[in-house]
C-alpha cells in the first residue's frame, strides 16, 4: 500500500503532507505552452460527462459517481442538498474543494460543513479533485489527455449541476491546501462569484518552490512525474505561470476573496509565506482581499475553523444567508 502523508497541501504544495518542502502540486492547468486564462465556454454536460449512479445516502447527502470523458474514467461528487431542494431551479451554490491524497468524502467527514450549512438556502458541491490532480489539465509532455480535472470540473461537472440538479448561476468556492489553489485558479477563470483559500499554496514560482512541488508529487503519489502536471518549471514556465495564484490575481479584481493560513509546522509555515505572497500582490493591484493569519497547523482542525470565518463572506456574494 502507498503511504499516507500528513496533510494535503497538493496544488499548492504538497500531495498529502510536505508543503513547498517535500510538497505535492497539484492545480489547474491545461495542455499545451499557449494557456488562456479567461472565462472558457462551457461544453454541453450531455457530450462531456454522464451520471452512471445516484445514491442519496440521508436526507441531505447525495453521492453521484460520474463518466467523465475528461478523465477518461469514473469519479465521485458528494452534494449536501437543502432544504427544500426539490422546490426550484436556482440554488445559490458553495463548491468545496478537498487538499491532496484526500477525496470527495473529506469535507463531510472531517469537519462540520453539514452542521453548518444546514440552515443556509445553499447547494454545496463537493467533487472529487484526484489525490494529486492539482485542478489542472496535466500536460503530460505537451500530449494532453486526461486526467483533465479543470475541464472535468468547469467544463463537464459545472453545466451538469445546472441541468439536473438545480444549481443556479451563483456560486462561491473554497478549498484546503491544494484545494485552495484550486480555489483560487477557478475563480480567475469567472466562474465563481466568491473563493477563499486555506492553507493554499498560492505561489508556486516563490524560489525554491518548483522543486519542492516537483518532490512533493513524487512522495505523495509515487511512481508520479510532477512534470506530467506542469511540465518543467523552467522550459514550461509559461504553464506554471498560468496556474500560480499569483501571476493570475489580475484577474480576480471582480471576486470577493479571503485568503487564511496558520504557522505552526513545517508545512503551514510554507503556506503561510506562499499566502503572504500572494496578498501582498493583490494590494498590488487594488484588489480588496480578508485576511486571517494565525496560530495554527496543516490540520483540518485549522480549516473548519476557517471555513466559519469565511462563510458570511462566501454566502453573502452568492445570497444565501446563513442562520444568525
Amino acid at each position: 500500500m502507498r503511504p499516507r502523508l500528513k496533510g494535503c497541501l497538493v496544488g499548492a504544495v504538497v500531495a498529502g503532507g510536505l508543503f513547498l518542502a517535500g510538497v505535492a502540486v497539484v492545480l489547474v492547468m491545461r495542455p499545451g505552452a499557449d494557456i488562456s486564462v479567461g472565462p472558457e465556454p462551457r461544453a454541453s454536460a450531455s457530450r462531456g460527462s454522464r451520471v452512471v449512479e445516484e445514491r442519496r445516502l440521508d436526507e441531505r447527502r447525495m453521492e453521484l459517481t460520474i463518466r467523465s470523458d475528461a478523465l477518461a474514467a469514473t469519479t465521485k461528487v458528494r452534494l449536501l442538498l437543502p432544504r427544500g431542494w426539490e422546490s426550484r431551479t436556482d440554488w445559490p451554490v458553495l463548491w468545496l474543494l478537498h487538499g491532496g491524497l484526500d477525496d470527495e468524502t473529506s469535507w463531510t467527514a472531517k469537519t462540520d460543513v453539514a452542521a453548518l450549512t444546514r440552515d443556509t438556502g445553499v447547494l454545496v458541491v463537493m467533487p472529487d479533485g484526484g489525490e494529486c490532480g492539482s485542478y489542472s489539465d496535466w500536460w503530460n509532455g505537451g500530449a494532453g489527455g486526461p486526467p483533465r480535472w479543470e475541464t472535468y470540473h468547469l467544463r463537464e461537472l459545472l453545466p451538469l449541476l445546472e441541468e439536473r440538479y438545480r444549481a443556479g448561476p451563483r456560486r462561491a468556492v473554497a478549498g484546503y491546501s491544494m484545494g485552495g489553489q484550486g480555489a483560487m485558479l477557478y475563480a480567475a477563470k469567472g466562474h465563481f462569484a466568491a473563493a477563499a483559500s486555506f492553507s493554499g499554496a498560492l505561489d508556486i514560482l516563490a524560489p525554491g518552490v518548483p522543486q519542492a512541488v516537483l518532490a512533493g508529487t513524487a512522495i505523495g503519489c509515487l511512481g508520479t512525474d510532477g512534470r506530467r502536471v506542469w511540465g518543467d518549471p523552467e522550459r514550461q514556465r509559461r504553464i506554471w505561470r498560468a496556474h500560480n495564484p499569483y501571476h493570475q490575481a489580475e484577474h480576480l479584481k471582480d471576486v470577493e476573496l479571503y485568503v487564511a493560513a496558520g504557522q505552526g509546522d513545517l508545512v503551514e509555515d510554507l503556506a503561510n509565506r506562499a499566502a503572504r505572497s500572494f496578498t501582498g500582490r493583490l494590494k498590488e493591484l487594488g484588489i480588496p482581499v480578508r485576511t486571517h493569519f494565525h496560530r495554527g497547523g496543516h490540520n483540518h482542525t485549522s480549516w473548519q475553523r476557517d471555513l466559519h470565518r469565511a462563510y458570511p463572506l462566501l454566502m453573502s456574494a452568492i445570497g444565501a444567508r446563513p442562520a444568525g
